[in-house]
């Protein structure tokens, strides 16, 4: 399973409860009122357990956290400075 995959799987199972079926990769959290506050801390939880990756204050912008596709792409590039380093 790949990373967008498993991060819109949590989303459903966790946050909205089964009720997947208008979640797109771009459907906007912040537009649709999917995800709130408590919601976002609940994702960062479970992408640094999951993906081993340590999120920051400066990560913490709409960009990363907004839409499935931004958070792939956020944990992507964070996975590949850890294996450059």
């Amino acid at each position: 399973m790949n990373i967008q995959q498993q991060i819109r799987d949590y989303i459903v199972n966790n946050l909205l409860f089964g009720d997947g079926q208008n979640l797109q990769p771009d459907t906007s959290f912040r537009e649709k009122g999917i995800v709130d506050s408590m919601g976002i801390l609940d994702l960062i939880g479970f992408l640094e357990k999951e993906y081993a990756i340590s999120i920051e204050d400066d990560d913490l912008i709409s960009e990363n956290f907004d839409t499935i596709l931004g958070m792939t792409q956020f944990v992507e590039s964070k996975l590949d400075k850890y294996s450059t380093v």
